[in-house]
């Protein structure tokens, strides 16, 4: 593993070279199908829109056909269809910056970053899964580029795109033997870049046996599936999961009851009959989404339930919840991470900037800092301020307002559970820093970390603010992320001891402008969220 030192520490922007380099005598690998032509960026080679899969409209992946000659790889892959972005993504572009490119449904491509080529150093493999709960996203982001995290930790950076929504989570299983496994093709399309993973990656300098899965929000959701199946076992080997655990999502998965009363609407709402299933192979994207998506709703609706698109507990392909009575066994000796942002989806990603800058924490009295918690606590309010203020004695009493209820909890719980196991070790985080944009009253938003993560906070300086403050918080964030990817011990000299979560000990990681290790820090605030159902995750399903 690299030594890191201050005065050798990698910044974004110090690179070992100066140029973009694109060489059929530099920049070409091969692969299993063939070759690719990626470029050399400041050191790093890069390879864009990698096929890993193929498949037919519900179907399983497939290998991809071998290609002659030599396969541009430097141009990112389509996307996999998803609503428009006008209906869906909101007030957060400014924050949490996106690429849109085409959309396809045959989307199965992904993205490499490594320092270099078949040299038999077998680095760590970073493999990185977007969000956007199971239905949209892309892992197309300039927080999210590799490039940066490669080169200072000396590790290969992989992110991919794979089948969302109807398209990945459509369960036709009564429909007959083909679409047997249509409920979590989806899932299936992310073990098959696994597989191709450990086929190809020494020849991107990669070990093929140290395999690192992380990823935010619907990212961290998908990992805990993966963690429930089969398929996936001894694909990867360590896990950081971002505040990709609720109740409800993540932890558990569609009953199959409710996911076949889903297709069967779907079908209904396009006029079609069981017997006709293979009519679907030609309905247009959107008419299918549109139908699903009714189909879905008459679902919550007729059965009481919150369904939203993402895998199914089918019995076969994944035949466990992930979180339920005790977590996924097949996962008992995989070390992870698990932590979430201190405000989630209660600050800016649902508020409108003009609102927060003129009615927000820094402007209120104490009068309203009590009125605001009435207003979410009831009766509770001053029990919820004093245990605020115990587990986060260096923010402000109107803090107490907009701290997440609902990964939070969840994410305790799975560490609980995960601990029990008394296999691999598990650690947990919140991040709490506050970037100084908008006068810091945007807080500490859902996915904020990851420019730090990435290192990329001069890429996204609307998020970061940019500044000397977002470096050596990205420099800390990421090389903990490094070295676990290394050891399965995020620890490193730049940060104090991060000890496991235990039962006894409950020990948190509070990453902010200082990190500071706290013990069962904020157990009454969050035993009050629970007792007052303040739990329930925010409408997010697009």
């Amino acid at each position: 593993m690299p030594h890191w030192s201050p005065q050798g520490a990698s910044v974004p922007g110090r690179a070992r070279g100066n140029s973009v380099i694109a060489s059929l005598s530099k920049a070409v690998v091969e692969v299993s199908e063939g070759k690719l032509l990626g470029f050399i960026d400041r050191g790093i080679y890069t390879f864009r829109g990698i096929p890993y899969a193929q498949a037919r409209r519900f179907m399983m992946p497939k290998k991809v056909n071998p290609w002659s000659g030599i396969r541009d790889a430097t141009r990112y892959g389509e996307i996999c269809y998803q609503s428009p972005v006008r209906d869906r993504v909101a007030r957060d572009e400014f924050f949490n910056p996106h690429v849109y490119l085409e959309q396809n449904e045959h989307c199965q491509f992904l993205n490499i970053w490594t320092p270099g080529l078949a040299d038999g150093k077998k680095r760590p493999v970073m493999v990185y899964l977007h969000g956007g709960a199971f239905s949209a996203g892309s892992s197309l982001s300039p927080l999210t580029d590799g490039r940066n995290l490669s080169e200072k930790g000396d590790v290969v950076v992989v992110s991919l795109n794979h089948r969302l929504n109807v398209l990945g989570f459509l369960d036709l299983s009564l429909c007959g033997e083909a679409y047997r496994y249509s409920a979590n093709v989806g899932i299936a399309d992310i073990v098959a870049a696994l597989e191709w993973i450990r086929e190809n990656i020494e020849q991107f300098g990669g070990n093929p046996e140290n395999v690192t899965l992380f990823g935010n929000s619907g990212g961290g959701a998908k990992i805990l599936a993966l963690a429930a199946t089969p398929a996936a076992r001894g694909l990867f080997h360590k896990a950081v999961i971002q505040s990709g655990i609720a109740f409800g999502f993540g932890m558990t998965l569609n009953e199959k009851e409710a996911a076949e009363r889903v297709a069967a609407l779907t079908l209904k709402n396009l006029n079609l009959s069981p017997k006709e299933v293979d009519k679907l192979q030609e309905v247009p994207y959107h008419v299918l989404l549109e139908a699903a998506n009714s189909a879905k709703r008459q679902a919550s609706q007729e059965l009481n339930i919150r369904y939203m698109w993402g895998p199914v507990l089918d019995g076969t392909y994944i035949p466990v919840h992930p979180v339920a009575e005790e977590f996924a066994p097949q996962a008992r000796d995989i070390p992870m991470i698990m932590g979430t942002v201190l405000n989630e989806f209660t600050t800016i990603i649902t508020s409108e900037a003009v609102d927060l800058l003129c009615d927000n924490k820094d402007t209120w009295s104490m009068e309203k800092v009590l009125a605001k918690l009435a207003e979410k606590y009831g009766p509770r309010a001053q029990d919820a301020l004093h245990a605020f203020m115990k587990a986060y004695p260096n923010k402000k009493p109107a803090d107490a307002y907009f701290v997440d209820t609902a990964f939070r909890p969840a994410t305790l719980e799975a560490a609980r559970k995960k601990a029990a196991q008394k296999g691999a070790p598990v650690y947990t985080y919140v991040f709490a820093y506050e970037a100084p944009v908008m006068d810091g009253v945007g807080m500490a938003w859902h996915c904020a970390e990851l420019p730090y993560v990435f290192d990329n906070t001069d890429l996204v300086p609307t998020a970061t603010g940019g500044g000397i403050a977002a470096k050596i918080l990205a420099h800390m964030v990421s090389l903990a992320w490094i070295h676990f990817a290394y050891t399965g011990d995020p620890t490193h000299e730049w940060i104090p001891k991060w000890p496991p979560f235990t039962l006894n000990e409950g020990a948190t990681m509070v990453i902010d402008t200082l990190w500071e290790v706290r013990y069962h820090h904020d157990k009454d605030l969050m035993d009050l969220a629970v007792e007052l159902g303040l739990t329930e995750l925010p409408d997010f399903d697009f």
